[in-house]
């Protein structure tokens, strides 16, 4: 068996790492105030990525990977999914979504760094709290 360790393992909590987790989501949606095929009620498969930034702790995790997908999904996911986003937000662009991500996960998630959410292959936004 081969073991992995931190080097200077009494001092693990000086390495600081980000680590990321993604989900996936089918939604609807129409952008207001627009002029082009978007004002059309239309859907995209998003994906996001959640990305938290913090310490190693002794047992080698910034933090656990299901703890942060059941709060995602509970939070977000799940509220989006299958849903048309225009009942949740009134301008519902990708930008918005990242804030309105943001102000839901944060108090539950207080290492996060980063939301970005795709809504197509090519094109995303990214929101850091600032």
């Amino acid at each position: 068996m081969i073991r992995l360790y931190v080097p200077f393992a009494t001092h693990f909590l000086l390495f600081t790492m980000k680590i990321a987790k993604e989900f996936t989501f089918d939604s609807a949606h129409f952008l207001k105030d627009y002029h082009g095929k978007c004002e059309n009620l239309h859907g995209h498969t998003y994906k996001m990525r959640v990305t938290v930034k913090g310490p190693i702790k002794k047992n080698g995790l910034v933090m656990d990977f299901s703890e942060i997908k059941r709060i995602v999904n509970e939070k977000v996911v799940d509220k989006f999914d299958h849903a048309n986003i225009n009942d949740i937000l009134e301008h519902s662009t990708v930008e918005n979504m990242c804030v309105w991500t943001w102000k839901q996960l944060k108090p539950k998630i207080p290492k996060l760094v980063e939301i970005r959410i795709w809504e197509t292959a090519t094109s995303f936004a990214v929101y850091n709290g600032k």
